[in-house]
């Protein structure tokens, strides 16, 4: 079946066959967070975004192709981290997260991260964009595919319809708006993939538009 991003919980896995990497999608957990593998297509290293819930289906999602060899944590709400002790403790994994958040998840992290950042998944890279506003260290990554388009995974800073809650704090809204648009929006093209941390995948395109009415509406 073709790659739509759509994925429920205690459903199947989406898999998306990328230039250089496998990225593996599904949704866990009461809040229908979403997890993201990825593996390198030269080496079989894997990485996963966000061990949110249901460590057994993430590790359920590892064969004996290669190791995984880190966890990163898109930012330090909890119902991104259910599953992260179990998935390290199975695992050996390094974990990574941002400086600004690290110290609000109870596994300790291992490679504390910052805006520019590279984060390697076997003889690829991922790129660290820190987005301030939904907390003060959550992240997005960035692959951006040879000869494809740019994947970016956005944790709770972006979805389909806006960014993420600032929970009623005006300012936090617009600090993470202007960090969207300037940092996501006025670098990346049209067609760059959002991967968000809940729900339907989205991209630059579709979202560009409305930039103004998010603006408007405060959230």
């Amino acid at each position: 079946m073709a790659y739509d991003g759509k994925v429920t919980v205690g459903g199947p896995p989406a898999v998306r066959e990328l230039t250089g990497l496998v990225l593996t999608k599904v949704a866990v957990g009461p809040m229908d967070n979403n997890a993201y593998l990825l593996r390198c297509r030269e080496t079989g290293e894997r990485l996963l975004i966000d061990a949110a819930n249901e460590a057994a289906t993430l590790l359920g999602l590892l064969d004996a192709d290669g190791p995984l060899a880190r966890v990163v944590t898109t930012h330090r709400h909890g119902d991104h981290w259910q599953a992260l002790a179990d998935v390290v403790a199975h695992t050996g994994a390094r974990t990574a997260a941002h400086v600004d958040d690290a110290e609000g998840i109870p596994v300790p992290t291992d490679e504390v991260l910052r805006d520019g950042d590279q984060v390697s998944v076997g003889s690829c890279t991922l790129e660290v964009i820190h987005l301030v506003g939904h907390t003060p260290g959550s992240i997005t990554l960035l692959y951006d595919e040879p000869g494809g388009r740019p994947h970016i995974f956005t944790g709770d800073s972006l979805f389909p319809g806006g960014v993420g809650n600032t929970h009623g704090s005006k300012k936090d809204f617009e600090i993470l708006l202007g960090d969207v648009e300037r940092k996501l929006f006025d670098r990346l093209p049209d067609e760059t993939w959002v991967y968000p941390g809940h729900g339907a995948d989205t991209t630059l395109g579709a979202e560009r538009p409305h930039l103004g009415e998010w603006r408007s509406r405060g959230w």
